[in-house]
Order: structure tokens, then C-alpha cells, then sequence
């Protein structure tokens, strides 16, 4: 059986890392296809030598451009190294343009896909992430399911059960092998002056909030507020893509402290020591609420509806004043919920379902 994983940004390679490792540690027959989505040194090869990981055999290198075009470069590498390749199995993650053109290239040569973190949906077709991540399902042959409320998503939309597997989410995984090594390696809160607990952490990368400038202006306007009212930083580690916008539409933000992407053991240091994180990545309100810390969520809505009914977590939209008002409710919780993402053994099941599945 020979295993091939297509991935393309930083949530990808973090959420593939513990299956990577898997097939590293038994010698398998898989290789790594990068399509070069997320294409700078930050965004990319850092996390694959932070991780440990093997560099991907083969990247395609498509860059940035609009979703079609970059969609279709896509198809048209994947589909050559595949030819050539011939892999059983297909596993992508998650919900990017890498993943739907890596289900649809392999679909279409009839091999197997496998889609890692499947049945999350914001019910908002004009997120890109949404339909990505609908059509993936729907190709898919083995659906992994972080939750069971993932998996009733899926059934309901007549998806055979037998496809469907409950097996956590893989962040824990990679969350509970990284955390000592992210808190042994450089003390990023200290590079940056900052003190446990006495900060706040944005992330803000979302096409649907900076590519409109009343929108992006608005959130910045609330961020700023937060940080004027409890005189404590706010820390924004600002997306290339979001720093062009912000400059495109010369937007100024007050009171905020902008730093230059990190990595991913960086991130996830700051993730742990801030008092409450804003967000509008899927991926940081599951981490934030693993890792016990409050969350307010600068979207209307959101594909983790876990997070909302444990408290860990609240929508704010995009406006000024509902973005304190969320802030401050969720400043006043203590972190002590349960984590429904999984246990850590996310991965492990994966490759033994598709083991199992694949040599009968």
C-alpha cells in the first residue's frame, strides 16, 4: 500500500505532522506532495524542520493568485505526480484549495481519498473553506471525523456510514507532542516583553474579513478598544496577505502591537501564555480551547459549534462594540471545560483504519 499526503499550508503540515511521523516511525510507503499554497519561509519549510518532518518529495509551487487559477495549477501538478506515482490511498486535511484539488485529482484517476477532519461546516457558501471542505467530503472514500457531532453532520447530508470514522481531531496530537518542546525552545514572550496571562493574541487572515474594508476596519477598531480599555498588549503576528490589505485600504491601527508571522512552536507558546485570543482561523479556536484559553471568534459563524456550546468560545462578528462586549464575558471564564476534540490518538487511528481497510 503506498500512501500519498497533499498539503499546502501551515495548518495542514501541523495537523498532518503525528500522521507523518507514523509512517515515518513503521517505514511505510507514502510520500509528501506540497503544493506550495503558502509559499514563504515562515509559512512553510520552518514548520516542516521544527516538526522533525521530512521535506515533501515533491512541490508543485503554485503561490498565490486567485482561487481558480491556483486551484487549477493544482490539478494539473497533482495529476502528473500522481501518474506517476500511483499511490492507493490520497490523505488530505482540512478545508484550503489544496485539498479539494488534491480529493478531485485523485477522485478523478480513481484513487482512494482519504479527507482528514471532515464534516465541519460553517453553513456559509460564501467562504471559499466551505465549499473546499463540502466537495472533499463528498469525493472522499474515507471521511475522518473530529467529533460525533462531525460525523451526524455527514450522515445527514447521505453520506454512507461505513465511509464515516470518529477518530479526534489530530491538532490534539500534534498540540501534546509540541507543547514542552514549544515552552523548552526560545522564549518568544520574553523577546516580545511580554508576561503570562497579561496579554492578548489576534490572529485576522480571513478573505472575508481583510478584503473588505469596512469590515477589516471595524474589527481593528474593536481590537483597538480592548487594548485601550485593559492597558495590555495586543498582540497581532499579521499575515502578508493581511498587512497588503491593511495598506491597500490605509487602514491604521491604534494601540495594537504588529510582529511578523511566527512559527509554529512560537505560535503555539503565545497561544498558551495569552489571557484571551481573537480569531477568525477554525484551527486557533480548537487550539485555544485544548489548551484552556478564552476565545472570541471574529466570524458569524463558525464550523467548530462545539467550542460555542462549552463556553470556550464566542462569535463576535465583525462590529466595534460587540467585539469588547464579547471580550469581556469571556474574560471572565476560568478555562475549566472539557476538550471535545480527542485524545491525542487522532492519527493512530487514522492509519489503522486505512490499514486495516486497505489490506482487508
Amino acid at each position: 500500500m503506498k500512501i500519498a499526503i497533499i498539503l499546502g499550508t501551515r495548518p495542514e503540515i501541523t495537523k498532518m505532522a503525528p500522521l507523518i511521523k507514523i509512517y515515518q516511525e513503521n517505514r511505510a510507503d507514502y510520500f509528501i506532495l506540497h503544493t506550495g499554497q503558502h509559499y514563504s519561509y515562515q509559512m512553510d519549510k520552518v514548520f516542516f524542520d521544527q516538526l522533525k518532518l521530512p521535506q515533501p518529495k515533491y512541490n508543485i509551487d503554485v503561490g498565490s493568485s486567485s482561487h481558480g487559477e491556483q486551484t487549477g495549477k493544482m490539478l494539473i501538478g497533482i495529476e502528473k505526480i500522481l501518474l506517476k506515482e500511483k499511490p492507493d490511498v490520497v490523505l488530505v486535511e482540512g478545508d484550503t484549495n489544496s485539498v479539494l484539488a488534491g480529493a478531485l485529482a485523485a477522485a478523478k484517476l480513481g484513487i482512494r481519498v482519504g479527507h482528514v477532519e471532515s464534516g465541519l461546516r460553517s453553513y456559509d457558501r460564501a467562504m471559499p473553506e466551505e465549499l473546499n471542505r463540502l466537495l472533499a467530503d463528498h469525493i472522499a472514500d474515507y471521511l475522518f471525523a473530529p467529533t460525533p457531532k462531525s460525523k451526524q453532520i455527514l450522515l445527514g447530508e447521505g453520506i454512507d456510514e461505513k465511509k464515516v470514522f470518529v477518530t479526534g481531531n489530530t491538532i490534539v496530537d500534534s498540540i501534546f507532542q509540541n507543547l514542552e518542546l514549544a515552552k523548552s525552545g526560545k522564549d518568544v514572550l520574553g523577546e516580545l516583553k511580554l508576561k503570562p496571562k497579561r496579554y492578548f493574541l489576534v490572529t485576522l487572515h480571513r478573505q472575508e474579513n481583510v478584503d473588505n474594508a469596512a469590515r477589516f476596519g471595524s474589527i481593528l477598531q474593536g481590537l483597538g478598544r480592548i487594548a485601550q480599555k485593559y492597558k495590555l498588549p495586543v498582540v497581532y503576528p499579521i499575515h502578508p496577505r493581511s498587512r497588503k490589505m491593511m495598506d491597500h485600504f490605509k487602514l491604521k491601527p491604534e494601540n495594537l502591537t504588529l510582529i511578523e508571522p511566527v512559527d509554529f512552536l512560537a505560535f503555539l507558546q503565545l497561544e498558551n501564555g495569552a489571557r484571551l485570543i481573537l480569531t477568525d482561523s477554525g484551527g486557533v479556536q480548537e487550539e485555544a480551547c485544548i489548551l484552556g484559553v478564552p476565545c472570541v471568534t471574529l466570524r458569524d459563524n463558525t464550523e467548530r459549534p462545539e467550542t460555542l456550546e462549552l463556553g470556550s468560545n464566542m462569535l463576535a462578528g465583525a462590529d466595534a462594540e460587540r467585539i469588547l462586549e464579547c471580550a469581556e464575558i469571556m474574560l471572565d471564564k476560568k478555562g475549566k471545560w472539557d476538550n471535545p476534540f480527542g485524545d491525542g490518538k487522532a492519527a493512530a487511528r487514522i492509519a489503522k483504519i486505512i490499514a486495516e481497510a486497505e489490506n482487508g
